[in-house]
């Protein structure tokens, strides 16, 4: 089956809608406009349920099926990013600094678009909870929304859910089983030193040096403390420190990334990396003090679950057009909160060629949505079918 014939023919409402979300972008669970407007359209549809103020301005929606049954979730985030849209576009954001610049517009039009067809159609058994997130850039909406109880007041059995993926051949999508994408740690180095004259360093304790030390020196945990073939990425993304040639500052700053898929490596990780401040802060005679910070987990699909949606996703793109097996990334998403919780699968959905996420001139591709919608529809069909409607 290709794209639903129904989604397809309110595409043009799908382009609407997403373009309007466009020009509203809101960041972390901030987000009133963008909730205001989502419930409005689910409310439009006809849904049986619309909860509002999950996790501050999340929504979940209940479509009641045509017979008794189990509840499936699917789920789009909706928050943008602190980026200030260089894209030229007559739907360019309004918001100063602000930018729907990793297509969670695009991903909310799937999902109402989900949402119109299934409360038309109720070609299903059980219930659908159709679950729109905030901050999942920042702030870890997911995990929130499962704080507050999200999988058990809503009985949800599974869950599904798609990112956009620019470079990917359009309409075609990938997945994985098991580990996907990476967990996120971040870490913060202080060091504090005692600065002076940029010509008589040995009066000094130079921060800028211990810095770079420790900077080099993290570089050798990937390199000597980590199996090989065991995933770890970890990089120095800001080192700040001075403001003229002539002085030595008293203070520098680090800061960045850490990308795990094992526990036991991120353990190992948090503890080199308390020993190589340590150390590194003796031998150049200043302090430093390590945050660590724990961010998303990594996000691990179900391999029974991945299969299923795999197929549903031949279904709607074609055999040739699917790929289960692409392998895992070190990208992170929190989206691993609620398969933590629930088994389930994310996929990706390819949108052609064009600008990179969290691209200032990234715009999500309206003709994949009805494709991303398709998907999400059938899922539930074949997932909750009615007697006698089995694939």
């Amino acid at each position: 089956m290709p794209v639903v014939n129904r989604i397809a023919d309110y595409a043009a409402d799908m382009t609407a809608w997403r373009r309007h979300l466009h020009t509203i972008p809101e960041l972390g669970f901030d987000c009133p406009k963008t909730a205001a407007y989502i419930a409005e359209r689910l409310r439009e549809f006809g849904v049986d349920e619309v909860h509002e103020g999950i996790a501050q301005t999340g929504i979940v929606a209940i479509v009641q099926g045509s017979a008794p049954g189990p509840t499936i979730g699917l789920r789009a985030d909706f928050d943008a990013l602190p980026i200030t849209e260089a894209t030229g576009l007559e739907y360019a954001s309004t918001h100063d600094g602000k930018m729907h610049a990793c297509g969670h517009d695009g991903h909310t039009t799937m999902l109402l678009g989900a949402a119109r067809y299934l409360a038309e159609t109720r070609n299903f058994a059980g219930r659908v909870a159709l679950i729109f997130q905030p901050a999942e850039e920042e702030g870890g909406g997911a995990g929130v929304m499962v704080q507050d109880g999200l999988m058990d007041r809503f009985d949800i059995g599974q869950v599904y859910a798609l990112h956009n993926a620019p470079g990917f051949d359009e309409g075609a999508f990938y997945t994985t089983p098991g580990p996907l994408m990476a967990a996120v740690d971040s870490f913060h180095v202080h060091v504090q030193g005692v600065g002076g004259h940029g010509a008589m360093p040995h009066d000094t304790r130079d921060p800028v040096m211990a810095a770079c030390g420790i900077a080099t020196a993290f570089q050798t945990i990937v390199s000597r403390n980590n199996y090989a073939l065991d995933d770890l990425v970890i990089s120095v993304t800001q080192i700040h420190a001075g403001t003229v040639n002539n002085v030595i500052p008293d203070t520098a700053y680090l800061n960045g990334t850490i990308r795990t898929f094992d526990p036991k490596v991120q353990a190992m990780v948090k503890e080199r990396m308390a020993a190589i401040v340590a150390g590194q802060a003796a031998s150049y005679g200043v302090t430093a003090e390590l945050e660590y910070e724990t961010g998303y987990p990594a996000t691990v699909n179900d391999p029974d679950k991945t299969a299923f949606a795999a197929e549903v996703a031949r279904d709607v793109a074609g055999a040739g057009r699917v790929v289960a097996e692409a392998g895992r990334e070190m990208g992170a998403e929190d989206f691993a909160y609620m398969l933590q919780e629930r088994p389930g699968a994310y996929l990706f959905l390819g949108q052609g060629d064009g600008a990179g996420l969290h691209h200032p001139k990234y715009d999500f591709n309206d003709e994949i949505a009805p494709v991303g919608a398709s998907f999400f529809a059938r899922v539930v069909e074949r997932a909750q079918p009615l007697a006698g409607t089995e694939a």
